[in-house]
């Protein structure tokens, strides 16, 4: 194993994030089997048509609001039992849209309030809330605003509270816009994963499953029951289902009943939606994880499954150490095989547990389309690749208990194709991650390379995918923030800020690709200068062991002493009193003897003595024997010794140095952009 505390640290955490990672990925498959064991016939019953409050958190929403409200008050349901509470949190026009859309529903005799706080407090669970307290019926359906409910939903959907313990129905949601793009496709398998396979499972087997905030409805009682709406975390529906079911109600989950829903197009819009799932995931496990330990009527099966929904976005950051560590493990020549012998084991086992199962579970979810919706599957982990760093900020934020405000997804409206958001309001900038991924993505370039040279190119095609992902993922976010005025504003004869901002974009993307091209020249004409020769020199050694030839040996040996001279140029060093050059060392913070290049140099300049003494004395005489016996074990603990130095060339003063240049020129055209993207939206009128 590694023979530094530096390696040996790195191997560990590698180590572990792997098995907590497969432990996750598991269970998945534990999931899946779950899923396809148990296909039960959901029970209904004739409840007539009891009253159903209808709640409609909105902020915002100009483009979705009145689809929503069309759509509910489109319903087949009597008027008399229908109570629709549009519950409007807007500061921009969505509040006269609405409130016209309403007093029209108004006059066509539908129960319908447009409720008006006057206060964001709580955001969207401080809505809930709120309305909660006005709300009499006996049921309670929510729909966000993206979202268009059928017709028949509720007739549909209500039947299904067969059972007085059963307080929430979720269904399922659809994609109507889930052709628009890549972004729009991946986001929809990834949904349809998590609702086909975990919500079912869950459903089917009594396990704790959560409401997904919306398309639902729920039983006043229940919410009643649990505590109401609690504002402390960003998923009050995970967190409210939740604590339904410690309290003995039960969620049911109906996969035939589909609303459907935008998803959305603009990649920020996707990252930020994914970050507040990523927080509010681990806020609620903080909050809520010790009582449901301590809840003696819940199943062990039930906790464990519990533990791993509310702890499951801490994959990301996992993923993100292993990417780290690969290439300081693969430089230092650390064995990551399964089998040592036969590195393509590792690779099939990684088919295996990923692209490979994922393809039978998409063949089984999609029956004759399954073909079209495994095509997508490349797409699906490039793109969760590249959320591994937004969702690993999220993780941490949550972690370190740092307040965030709630920012909600914005829609923009879109169904077909040719809809385009990109002159619209709501349209979100890019935001500091978009630094990390750039960041991860040039360490990937370096990382390919490493595995290519340290004769690892099994590790080539894993290694890619998420060096590709960090880049898709930071150009879609740049490509989609905003650096031009609205389309209805086009008729106006651009400002000179404008002018400006646009120029600076495009100065700014010229400057981050070429940065990124030049971050990529620098890590590979490092690693061919500063780790490379190490690898030559482990080589060297390696054919010193393997040999009983004086001659190979003092070749090897020669060949060794011309890498160990530029090497010691670039090394720092340490005098002692008389001014003597006592040490070269790459590692500057608690060095060893064992890693001095002045002592291995030393080393390989009395080898060659040796060899050449040897050289002299007959092959059957005993002192040749002990000699070149003395020469192996000297050349097995010198190779040892370069392989615990490698990993130190890597973050060697100079190329920490050159990265915090390199770092602070890229945060410096992003203060640029940001400054001229604000500028912009100073000179432009948000909303038109």
């Amino acid at each position: 194993m590694a023979g530094n505390p530096f390696t040996a640290l790195v191997f560990d955490l590698f180590i572990i994030s792997a098995i907590l990672i497969t432990a996750y990925t598991c269970n998945f498959y534990y999931l899946v089997f779950l899923a396809n064991k148990r296909n039960k016939i959901a029970k209904t019953v004739d409840l007539g048509t009891p009253s159903v409050t209808i709640q409609l958190p909105i902020y915002n929403e100009k483009y979705v609001a009145k689809r929503l409200v069309d759509a509910v008050c489109a319903m087949d349901y009597p008027k008399n039992q229908m109570n629709i509470m549009v519950l409007d949190d807007s500061d921009d026009d969505t509040v006269d849209l609405l409130e016209k859309t309403v007093n029209y529903y108004k006059t066509q005799g539908f129960d319908i309030e447009h409720i008006r706080r006057g206060t964001r407090k709580g955001y969207k669970a401080g809505a809930l809330k709120y309305a909660m307290q006005i709300t009499d019926s006996e049921l309670v359906a929510i729909f966000d605003a993206d979202f268009i409910p059928p017709t028949w939903f509720l007739k549909k959907a209500i039947p299904h509270f067969s059972k007085p313990n059963i307080g929430l129905i979720q269904c399922r949601w659809g994609h109507v816009n889930e052709d628009y793009s890549t972004i729009t496709q991946v986001q929809a398998l990834s949904l349809d994963f998590h609702f086909l396979i975990e919500q079912k499972a869950k459903s089917d087997s009594h396990l704790f499953m959560n409401f997904n905030g919306t398309a639902g409805i729920w039983k006043r009682d229940c919410i009643e029951d649990a505590g109401g709406w609690h504002t402390a975390t960003l998923v009050e529906d995970l967190d409210l289902s939740y604590r339904a079911q410690m309290k003995g109600w039960k969620c049911v989950f109906l996969p035939d009943i589909v609303v459907d829903a935008e998803l959305p197009a603009q990649m920020n819009a996707a990252k930020r939606q994914q970050f507040r799932w990523a927080k509010g995931s681990i806020q609620c496990a903080t909050k809520l994880l010790f009582d449901i330990t301590v809840k003696r009527k819940i199943s062990i099966e039930a906790k464990i499954q519990a533990f791993v929904q509310l702890t499951r976005h801490i994959v990301y950051p996992l993923m993100l150490i292993q990417f780290l560590a690969l290439p300081i493990l693969l430089a230092g020549q650390v064995n990551l095989y399964v089998v040592s012998f036969l590195p393509i084991i590792t690779f099939a086992t990684y088919l295996a547990m990923g692209p490979g199962a994922y393809i039978l579970i998409i063949q089984n979810m999609y029956g004759k389309s399954w073909k079209s919706k495994a095509k997508l599957l490349p797409a699906l982990l490039v793109y969760n690749a590249g959320m591994s760093v937004n969702n690993t900020v999220a993780v941490f934020d949550a972690v370190f208990g740092r307040k965030n405000e709630f920012l909600r997804t914005p829609k923009y409206g879109i169904i077909k194709k040719e809809d385009d958001w990109k002159g619209k309001a709501y349209n979100l900038p890019f935001t500091q991650t978009t630094l990390l991924e750039i960041f991860f993505g040039v360490y990937g370039i370096l990382a390919i390379f490493i595995s290519i040279f340290s004769n690892n190119p099994v590790f080539v095609p894993i290694i890619a995918i998420q060096t590709i992902g960090f880049f898709f993922i930071a150009y879609m976010s740049l490509s989609h923030t905003k650096f031009k005025r609205n389309k209805s504003s086009e008729h106006r004869e651009m400002t000179k800020k404008e002018k400006m901002a646009n120029t600076v974009y495009k100065l700014s993307m010229i400057g981050i690709l070429g940065l990124i091209i030049f971050g990529g020249f620098m890590a590979i004409n490092g690693y061919n200068s500063d780790i490379y020769p190490l690898d030559r020199m482990r080589g060297h050694f390696d054919g010193i062991i393997g040999s009983s030839d004086p001659e190979t040996i003092r070749a090897h040996l020669l060949a060794i002493q011309l890498d160990l001279e530029p090497m010691l140029e670039k090394l720092p060093e340490t005098t002692d009193t008389h001014s003597q050059i006592i040490s070269k060392n790459p590692v500057w913070i608690f060095a060893t003897e064992s890693t001095n290049f002045i002592r291995i140099q030393n080393d390989v300049n009395s080898m060659l003595q040796s060899v050449d003494t040897i050289s002299t004395i007959p092959q059957d005489n005993s002192a040749y024997h002990t000699g070149m016996l003395d020469i192996n074990d000297r050349a097995m603990l010198l190779r040892l010794n370069i392989m615990d130095a490698t990993p130190y060339m890597y973050v060697s003063i100079a190329n920490v140095f050159s990265s915090i240049i390199w770092i602070a020129v890229i945060i410096g055209i992003f203060t640029a952009l940001k400054r001229k993207r604000t500028q912009l939206k100073e000179s432009d009128t948000i909303g038109v």
